[in-house]
């Protein structure tokens, strides 16, 4: 019986293994990419800067130029003064009211509408999925006039009821949940099933928690869309009392058009709100987007 032959020694002389080098490429090219990120972001925020510089200055000293970034007198006073000029907190609390009512009514009505398209099977599904998605490109200003219409026999103009029931489902939303719930086993809904779990248990306990993300993602862009929804409220809404913030800006803007300051500071103080929401829930909104659509 042959012996194994045993391995060559290494010979003390031999040289080292030479590690090896990452290239330098991989780590210019990370570093452009930050460098074009960064600069497209301060790019961006440059009319920001500008709206908040603009609302501590005086009148005469909006338009100066060369643009002053920096005030030479800061005028805390403005957002002080803006509150006695206008009825802004009324207007804030209706557009609070309106954003939230619609956002709350869209994720309820678009998730429970998505679990159906994507967890419950029955004929025609997907023909009907997109038949209805197919309305989103379908422009507002083409069927706007008929629900005024609608709206108005019903005797529902001038309410806060033509907004809600008009935004309270919407197909987009119905989209961004069903690709993520597409993204959940359907093996975790089968295993329900059997252990006797109806439907409405399966969407309540299994899909529901599962889904946070994307439910973070769809309440954000409702509430900003919301809130910044100015032809909305203009049409239905013609009572000053029920004005949102958006229409009372514009109404500010046409009465005191050349106090460039005050219409400044009512819009800073009306992009907070959408400010401290974003910054809330932007780590559940990249995870909603990010992972939204990855099965199809």
């Amino acid at each position: 019986m042959t012996a194994l032959a045993s391995p060559p020694e290494a010979r003390p002389d031999s040289p080292a293994p030479t590690p090896v080098r990452r290239p330098r490429t991989r780590s210019l090219r990370t570093v452009a990419a930050y460098a074009a990120l960064t600069g497209m972001a301060l790019v961006v925020l440059v009319p920001f800067a500008w709206m908040v510089s603009a609302s501590l200055k005086r009148d005469n000293q909006v338009f100066t130029v060369p643009t002053r970034w920096i005030p030479e007198e800061v005028r805390w006073s403005n957002f002080v003064e803006i509150w006695d000029r206008i009825p802004l907190a009324d207007q804030l609390g209706n557009s609070a009211f309106l954003a939230s009512t619609v956002t709350l009514l869209q994720v309820l009505t678009g998730s429970f509408a998505a679990y159906g398209f994507a967890k419950v099977r029955f004929p025609g599904r997907d023909a009907i999925f997109l038949a209805y998605i197919a309305t989103i490109a379908v422009p507002w200003q083409a069927y706007m006039v008929p629900q005024y219409i609608m709206m108005q026999k019903a005797e529902l103009t001038n309410t806060y009821w033509s907004i809600v029931l008009l935004q309270a489902f919407g197909a987009f939303g119905v989209f961004l949940l069903r690709q993520y719930y597409l993204s959940i086993p359907d093996e975790l809904c089968e295993a329900a099933r059997i252990d006797g779990l109806s439907e409405y248990g399966i969407y309540l306990r299994i899909v529901l928690p599962l889904s946070r993300p994307a439910l973070a993602s769809l309440a954000l862009l409702t509430f900003v869309t919301t809130w910044n929804d100015y032809l909305g409220p203009f049409i239905y809404l013609t009572g000053n009392e029920l004005w949102t913030v958006q229409l009372g800006l514009k109404s500010f803007v046409g009465q005191y058009d050349a106090e460039y300051a005050m219409i400044m500071t009512g819009a800073v103080l009306s992009v907070l709100p959408i400010l401290v929401v974003f910054l809330a829930g932007q780590r559940y909104f990249i995870r909603g987007i990010a992972t939204t659509g990855l099965k199809g």
